[in-house]
């Protein structure tokens, strides 16, 4: 499987970027702007995967069908945007690791369910994405996933067919939508895991506790 990988796609958040602390600090924003108490970081950090529905959960105990959900929304992501390139970094072992693809020849690429209101100025900001081939955001294409399309765009501008594509991502829907794709995949625990995740469960073809395992895996092939 992973010999015949000629690309390598990630994840944005909790696969090569820590934007945990800016997202739970947009929504922490509004708790204290409605004079309610700061909550913890670390209740924010498991829900951060989910964006604006899991942080808003968290902080106000409010669902998308809540009917002032869509304000609540829109104040959060209006927050974020004046915040989004202040605690972000990336993982331990990232940089390294897209060195060592260029070492090795492979391009890369970044597909997220992330906006591209959001994605596009936090790549463009970060020396990390300078050598990323493509960077496919939530509004790319008209689906997000674990709807596989955001995947095969990427694949299409790189001009690799998708069965030498690998994926990665710390998300059940990441590993859906490149299975989906016809994409190796691997599942990252290092990230945003909930409480209740399995990621043996997903059906990843392999699963790595740090970004230099997957070097190791492409390495073995």
């Amino acid at each position: 499987m992973f010999a015949q990988v000629r690309a390598v796609l990630f994840d944005l958040d909790g696969t090569l970027i820590d934007s945990a602390p800016d997202l739970g600090a947009a929504v922490d924003k509004m708790r204290l702007d409605r004079g309610l108490p700061s909550l913890p970081p670390e209740r924010y950090r498991p829900v951060a995967g989910a964006g604006a529905r899991g942080l808003i959960k968290v902080a106000f105990d409010m669902t998308p069908e809540d009917a002032e959900f869509a304000l609540m929304r829109e104040e959060f992501c209006i927050n974020y945007e004046r915040c989004m390139t202040q605690g972000t970094y990336a993982f331990a072992g990232v940089p390294e690791l897209i060195a060592d693809l260029a070492a090795l020849d492979l391009p890369w690429g970044v597909v997220t369910n992330k906006a591209s209101r959001f994605a596009g100025p936090l790549t463009r900001a970060m020396p990390l994405f300078n050598s990323a081939r493509t960077v496919i955001c939530g509004d790319t294409t008209h689906f997000a996933k674990p709807h596989p399309e955001p995947l095969l765009e990427a694949a299409r501008r790189l001009g690799i067919e998708p069965a030498h594509c690998l994926y990665v991502g710390d998300d059940e829907r990441d590993i859906v939508a490149g299975l989906a794709a016809g994409m190796a995949t691997v599942a990252a625990t290092y990230g945003y895991l909930g409480h209740e995740a399995d990621p043996m469960c997903w059906g990843a073809h392999a699963v790595i506790n740090s970004p230099g395992a997957l070097l190791q895996l492409l390495m073995r092939a």
